[in-house]
């Protein structure tokens, strides 16, 4: 039996790469034989995440800083564009920090890309671009109506992406994610903000005594339960998906093309395929840890959708992606992160 060639390795620009899910797409790169060089201002990132790796702190909307680390990096083949604000709430009450921040960033960032001749975009974007009124399992295809500042930052990303690709000859996927949680699973990032505004954190949160209950935000949700349902990934698989659309990026397009498929810009959903309440959730929780719960209900939090799971059948033909670790790997993994994490970084 012949063995499949490892992947030629490259180098790649990742930007937010001291983030959660940034940090981890690099840990994921390295595992394969690819270096990450990191772009990442630390208004969010935590410099720790950058150890042992080329970092630059810096904004995306700064051409300078971007044209320097071109000139450092010339070998520099792709980008994977993960720098954004990306809190629901604040964007509602701060959309034009979020436009100035996602959006012209962006533009800034991809115009000195491809001016530069790195023409393999991968676009952090998200599930929250989608109608998910009816909470039903969503497609590629299916409509787009985000429902707040921040996916709307998405939705208007992507679109300045797909026209950048067309007129300056290159080629962009955008990674439609669901809702990672968990840590990387050697334990080298995680979580780390504080007050985090995702379920999984916030129910760790109370678990944890730092905050006094878990409160359930929302109960009246379209779904089985009353409760928002979410296609809960594990941050490792999707940094998988990163890896997979570095080493397949031009069989992803020639894949698309093969299906009657757009071959400059593809958008592509990194999910499970399974949504899960609120409440099963901290079942779940509940179930792992051994631990019970201080909850209560509270009104829906401003842009929140009752939510909606992945149907991933692209990601499976074109990236060759399929998700391994279930939520409850995910919540192991985010607890013995939490655990861990004092040793990582300062200031907890």
């Amino acid at each position: 039996m012949t063995l499949p060639s490892p992947p030629a390795p490259q180098t790649v620009l990742v930007t937010g790469g001291a983030g959660y899910i940034g940090s981890t797409v690099c840990s994921a790169l390295e595992e394969r034989g690819h270096t990450p060089v990191v772009l990442d201002s630390l208004v969010q990132g935590r410099e720790e995440f950058t150890r042992g790796r080329a970092f630059y702190r810096g904004d995306i909307a700064e051409p300078a800083v971007v044209n320097r680390v071109l000139d450092e990096h010339p070998q520099i083949s792709a980008v994977i564009h993960l720098a954004a604000l990306i809190v629901v709430p604040e964007s509602v009450a701060q959309p034009a920090r979020y436009y100035h921040a996602n959006v012209t960033g962006a533009l800034t960032l991809f115009e000195t890309l491809i001016g530069r001749g790195v023409r393999q975009l991968i676009f952090s974007s998200s599930a929250a671009v989608y109608d998910t009124t009816d909470t039903t399992a969503v497609s590629e295809d299916s409509p787009l109506r985000p429902q707040s500042p921040y996916a709307r930052t998405k939705a208007m990303t992507e679109q300045v992406m797909e026209d950048l690709c067309r007129a300056g000859g290159a080629r962009g996927i955008a990674l439609r994610y669901f809702n990672p949680v968990g840590a990387d699973p050697a334990l080298r990032s995680g979580p780390y903000l504080p007050g985090p505004s995702h379920v999984l954190g916030r129910i760790m949160e109370a678990a944890a005594g730092r905050a006094p209950q878990f409160r359930v935000t929302g109960t009246d949700f379209p779904t089985r339960d009353g409760t928002d349902l979410r296609d809960y990934i594990h941050v490792w698989d999707l940094a998988q998906a990163h890896v997979q659309a570095v080493e397949h990026f031009g069989q992803v397009f020639g894949r698309a093309a093969a299906q009657g498929l757009d071959d400059t810009f593809v958008p592509i959903n990194v999910g499970t395929g399974h949504g899960v309440t609120v409440r099963e959730l901290v079942a779940a929780f509940e179930h792992v840890s051994g631990q019970a719960l201080a909850a209560a209900d509270a009104p829906r939090r401003p842009g929140d959708p009752a939510g909606a799971c992945a149907v991933i059948g692209r990601a499976r033909a074109l990236l060759e992606w399929a998700p391994r670790r279930t939520t409850e790997q995910a919540i192991r993994d985010a607890l013995a992160w939490d655990a861990h994490r004092p040793s990582v970084l300062t200031g907890f």
